[in-house]
């Protein structure tokens, strides 16, 4: 056999042999490379300015609100009063990753969330699987967020002015309109907010989600006058079936604890701080949420429920007779689910800042304005993106489609930390998972189990999501990849 390094006879030095397919496919982006490269762009770099408080209100920010406000009507006919339970189960899935997310943010601090981590261990196809899960996770929930906002403007429209937007105009196509146009603003607002500049961003969220909290205090202080136990006498109606179906929708309200971990670029200390605001917020949501579909379900009857994004307003508006509690809960969702769509659509424009800084994703998405430090084209297009599929799309195909991907890209957060453990076990943590691997062998087969709950519908969109990202990444991202280029350090 021929020596790579002899001469070839027309007495040229031979060029070096390319890597083959599945080197290529597999190579791994070092730990130190990805943090070194922590927020530098096009032209720019991302600026340094979140401290805990706002992390944990980025989490918390984007995930409270999206299943009380918006998906608790659709859960509630699967599984009727063990609805609660549904929540536990969902939050304990959460929490199995959550505790994977912890230790791999505090160990890589940088803005790609479980993409980065991927790429650190598990190589870069894995990688560009999970990002474009991520895709699927933070995209797509804007936009069914987005969807329930509608909903909540015309309940507060009709409180306070007597008038609604008209169907045609307030629901997408499949549920009795034509363009959900509230869906659309919402996000263009958001979007408004976003291209200003992170602190400022944080800032509005951290009001809006006083507001929310505020507004599911005052829920449960209103709607547990209407308690009734006999509520809650058949608590499982439809078996355990049913409430590990309302748990993988319900999942969806778990979408966004691990916003703090697409910060990691923007965060003052963030291998001491990214930990902290994702367990901290994954505690405060799961306990208000719980309760509040506790006093949901007792205040009125698990059959009654209806296929309603503004379900909490309507019971507010029952147990009082009046409906002034109604509108001031509409309001209020208002904000809060407006803060939802700022800081899932922030987790996604980071991510794609990742993906496009590797050379994954055209180069668009890393460029960065001087002038506020934030990812402004990459903002524009995710938005338009995410505000034309909010008005031109059904909420549960949205939401459904949203958890399959969010919990796959779980599924490999749990495997990431455990590969790291043993690839780089001398590698400083700021948080560590407690017995692993056996809580992330847990938290991954939770994930599994609950994306094997969810509709053969769903998994066929799935499957078709990934066909085309596959696509994709051989078309564009294989070839355009920085660690494909000759002067990338190699991985082994």
């Amino acid at each position: 056999m021929l020596d790579q390094g002899a001469p070839p006879h027309n007495g040229h030095p031979a060029a070096p042999l390319s890597p083959g397919v599945a080197a290529r496919l597999m190579r791994r982006k070092p730990v130190e490379r990805l943090v070194a490269e922590g927020g530098q762009g096009e032209g720019g770099s991302l600026r340094r300015s979140l401290g805990l408080w706002q992390l944990t209100m980025i989490s918390i920010g984007a995930t409270l609100g999206t299943g009380i406000f918006v998906v608790l009507g659709e859960a509630v006919p699967k599984a009727g009063p063990a609805v609660t339970l549904s929540f536990v189960i969902a939050g304990l899935t959460a929490l199995f990753s959550a505790l994977s997310y912890a230790e791999l943010a505090g160990a890589i601090p940088v803005s790609g969330s479980s993409y980065s981590y991927a790429y650190a261990t598990m190589g870069e196809l894995i990688a560009w699987v999970c990002g474009w899960c991520l895709m699927l996770e933070y995209g797509v929930s804007v936009a069914a967020v987005a969807v329930g906002w509608g909903e909540y403007l015309n309940e507060l429209l009709d409180g306070t002015i007597g008038v609604t937007i008209p169907a045609a105009l307030s629901a997408p196509p499949g549920d009795g309109g034509v363009f959900n146009l509230p869906a659309l603003i919402v996000v263009l607002l958001a979007m408004a907010f976003l291209m200003g500049g992170a602190r400022e961003s944080a800032r509005a969220n951290t009001i809006m989600v006083v507001v929310k909290i505020g507004a599911l205090v005052l829920f449960c202080a209103i709607g547990v006058q209407g308690f009734r136990s006999g509520n809650y006498e058949n608590f499982m109606p439809l078996g355990m079936a049913g409430v590990s179906a309302a748990g993988a929708t319900l999942f969806f309200s778990y979408i966004g604890f691990d916003a703090a971990s697409t910060a990691g670029e923007e965060a003052k200390n963030a291998q001491r701080d990214l930990p902290r605001a994702i367990l901290l917020s994954l505690a405060v949501i799961t306990a208000l949420y719980v309760l509040v579909a506790a006093v949901a379900v007792g205040a009125k009857p698990w059959q009654h429920f209806t296929d309603s994004e503004a379900a909490l307003a309507q019971i507010m508006r029952e147990v009082t007779g009046q409906s002034f509690w109604g509108t001031l809960l509409a309001f209020c969702a208002v904000i809060a689910i407006a803060s939802v769509v700022l800081t899932v659509l922030y987790g996604q424009t980071r991510i794609l800042f990742a993906m496009a800084r590797d050379g994954l994703v055209p180069k668009a998405f890393a460029r960065v304005s001087p002038k506020t430090g934030t990812p402004r084209t990459n903002t524009v297009i995710v938005s338009l993106f995410c505000g034309v599929l909010a008005a031109a799309v059904p909420l549960g195909q949205l939401a459904d489609a949203t958890s399959i991907g969010t919990l796959f890209a779980f599924a490999l957060v749990n495997v990431a930390v455990v590969v790291l453990r043993r690839t780089r076990p001398d590698m400083p943590r700021t948080f560590r998972v407690p017995l692993s691997p056996v809580l992330p062998a847990v938290g991954l087969a939770f994930c599994l189990w609950m994306m094997g709950s969810l509709s053969t519908v769903t998994w066929v969109v799935f499957g078709v999501w990934m066909a085309v990202g596959l696509v994709f990444y051989f078309l564009y991202g294989y070839r355009r990849s920085r660690l494909a280029a000759p002067a990338a350090p190699e991985t082994k």
